[in-house]
């Protein structure tokens, strides 16, 4: 039970780590992850998508002024 456990999140990794690190594609990640993440090369590239894409900023100006 616990091998099923722990496949799964190494196969949803990249997702994973997309949702932490909300990215602003996670859903093209989990996609990507669910349909070629089977193929180890599909599975790659959505890893290499969730560690190198950008972070979402929800506030990219500062509001304060001087320091």
């Amino acid at each position: 039970m616990h091998f099923l456990i722990f496949a799964g999140a190494l196969y949803f990794l990249p997702s994973i780590i997309a949702a932490i690190r909300h990215t602003h594609n996670v859903t093209g990640i989990l996609l990507l992850n669910v349909f070629l993440g089977w193929t180890v090369v599909g599975w790659f590239i959505a890893l290499l998508m969730a560690l190198f894409s950008m972070p979402y900023c929800a506030y990219p100006y500062s509001y304060r002024r001087g320091w």
